[in-house]
């Protein structure tokens, strides 16, 4: 349940004009294909968050652990592999970001 409030609060923050990205890691990678279908409760969050280009990377060693990596692909979504298959932190870091984990 805790994946919505990272789609809550992304939502909220670019609302507010917060310049905000989502990265998706570990397991919340399988969530990709299940939101995709229209009848997966979060569906309506991940489809506004995906059409205002909030998800901005998704990774790429987490979705070939869960099983998941084609369907990523084919979401349209972006990977990030940069840092050894993950996406790293130093882009972010050097745009100022402020990086929160949940």
């Amino acid at each position: 349940m805790c994946f919505i409030h990272v789609l809550l609060n992304a939502l909220d923050l670019y609302s507010k004009n917060v310049d905000i990205k989502i990265i998706i890691e570990g397991e919340a990678t399988k969530l990709i294909p299940e939101m995709e279908k229209n009848v997966h409760f979060l569906h309506d969050l991940y489809i506004k968050s995906k059409e205002k280009d909030l998800i901005h990377k998704v990774c790429r060693a987490c979705s070939a652990k869960m099983g998941v990596l084609e369907a990523v692909i084919n979401s349209g979504l972006p990977i990030g592999d940069d840092m050894n298959g993950h996406p790293g932190f130093y882009q972010y870091i050097n745009d100022n970001y402020e990086i929160i984990t949940m």
